[in-house]
């Protein structure tokens, strides 16, 4: 392996660190590489030719008060395949608020579990959601260019997916909104065309729009709900876009005293917005379902008359009655899927009726789907999911979701070994929706090392057919997407 260090940040963070987000499986990286001719156990095949990016928080400094994992600045992780060969590169995302932090080398912004006054100082660019923008939740390419993203809505910063090069900020021709973009802007990949949301503590509390394949803003429209809500991801299928309301949002007295509180009602269904993709805010039709949380969706098509949405249901969004955690973990229990009950779960919406059924489709604890990009808004029958762990938010391990049989295929990973979320990344040519590879990144605690592994997505019991070192252990995070070279 040929390993270039690039850049060694100073750590504010004290050498042995327990808290559990910032040690063991989340243990910060500091430095960024470039790597090539990397160490390959089995081969890379030849027909994987693309890039895999994913997204981590890392703490880079004591907090001023409380510290959440999702309060880490963005550090992007990539691995470029061609030809049978890879390339590996990692890079810290140059937002605002991280250059204002190392200069200052300090932590600057309260975090996500403190009231905003705690803030050392305003550094303005935190105003838009009273938290810093750290553009660490996700990632997707459009365009050829690599946006990453906060789930609070912030700018959407621009990286070279290769060589994560530093590219700036998303203009769109000056059309940025004021309110930013929320992480998981969706991409279809037929059209080009880029989905985004984003929402706000003001009227009209969402927006949705569309960029063409050219970066233009092509739709922007106002998405009316009740009150400020927390809305996490949408789906789409060939034609329409699915939003939603969801009864898990702000509680209006606590941002009335300028802070973020959120509460579960029960009493209130889930509602589901479907606009036409080039629709008005008078085009929009809201159905209703049983009170939930979802925090991902999985795909959704059209069938008929019908939109078929999967996602999953969170059965118990603010962990009521679950047995608390101790010591370092308490507080952290609703970033355990297990305890927020995550089954996948089928909605469908009839165009002709208005009507809305419902059923669960798994009885696993799973979250973090993926699907073939090219079945992103298209039927689907494959999802592939991360098992989450026990009191921690990590993932040891992945099922294959055959949808229409309800088959699962487990693959699960030695004690101690992590993985990302996974990519299904169809190899040229393909001809099958599983005819591809499942790519992902591990964090192996027990050998303090990180690799690339490579599975065939139609024989995951067959084992990796390419493990690929890595540098350095890397730390575990958020999301990741996979752009064919051919849409680079």
């Amino acid at each position: 392996m040929h390993v270039e260090l690039k850049h060694s940040f100073e750590s504010g963070l004290p050498p042995d660190d327990t808290h559990p987000y910032r040690s063991g499986v989340w243990r910060p990286q500091h430095r960024e590489y470039d790597a090539w001719d990397l160490d390959v156990v089995g081969e890379i095949p030849s027909d994987l030719n693309g890039v895999y990016l994913r997204n981590t928080e890392t703490a880079m400094f004591e907090p001023i008060k409380r510290y959440h994992p999702f309060d880490g600045d963005g550090m992007l992780h990539s691995i470029t395949f061609e030809g049978g060969d890879a390339r590996y590169s990692n890079r810290f995302v140059r937002t605002e608020a991280f250059l204002a932090e190392q200069e200052a080398k300090q932590s600057l912004w309260a975090g996500i579990t403190e009231h905003p006054s705690n803030a050392i100082a305003d550094h303005g660019w935190g105003a838009r959601t009273m938290m810093k923008d750290n553009a660490s939740t996700d990632v997707i390419v459009h365009g050829g260019v690599a946006l990453a993203s906060f789930y609070q809505c912030g700018e959407l910063y621009r990286l070279d997916p290769r060589t994560l090069d530093d590219l700036g900020t998303t203009s769109w021709g000056g059309r940025f909104p004021a309110e930013g973009v929320s992480a998981h802007p969706k991409l279809d990949e037929h059209t080009g065309e880029l989905l985004f949301f984003n929402y706000s503590a003001e009227a009209p509390f969402m927006h949705y729009g569309v960029v063409n394949r050219e970066g233009e803003l092509t739709t922007y429209i106002d998405v009316p709900l009740p009150g400020p809500r927390l809305p996490h991801d949408l789906a789409f299928t060939e034609n329409y876009t699915i939003l939603n309301d969801l009864p898990l949002f702000w509680d209006e007295r606590a941002l009335a005293e300028g802070y973020y509180s959120n509460t579960f009602r029960r009493d209130v269904p889930s509602r589901f917005g479907i606009v036409p993709r080039h629709g008005t805010t008078e085009d929009i039709r809201w159905f209703e379902a049983d009170p939930t949380f979802v925090l991902h969706w999985t795909n959704a098509y059209e069938d008929g008359d019908e939109i078929v949405l999967d996602g999953f249901f969170q059965h118990n969004p603010t962990a009521r009655g679950a047995e608390r955690f101790g010591g370092d973990h308490k507080g952290f229990e609703t970033l355990d899927m297990n305890v927020l009950q995550a089954r996948a779960h089928r909605w469908r919406f009839d165009l002709a009726t208005g009507e809305t059924t419902e059923e669960p489709t798994s009885e696993q604890c799973l979250e973090f789907p993926m699907v073939n990009g090219r079945h992103a808004g298209r039927r689907h029958r494959y999802s592939y999911n991360a098992r989450c762990t026990h009191g921690l938010f990590a993932f040891d391990a992945l099922v294959k979701h055959d949808l229409d049989t309800g088959d699962e295929q487990l693959v699960e990973f030695d004690e101690g070994v992590f993985v990302s979320e996974t990519v299904m990344a169809p190899r040229d040519g393909s001809q099958a929706e599983d005819d591809g590879y499942l790519v992902t990144f591990t964090s192996d605690m027990v050998n303090d090392r990180s690799e690339c592994m490579v599975f065939d997505a139609a024989h995951l019991d067959e084992g990796p057919v390419a493990r690929i070192g890595l540098p350095e252990r890397i730390s575990s995070g958020t999301h990741s997407t996979w752009a064919p070279a051919t849409d680079l």
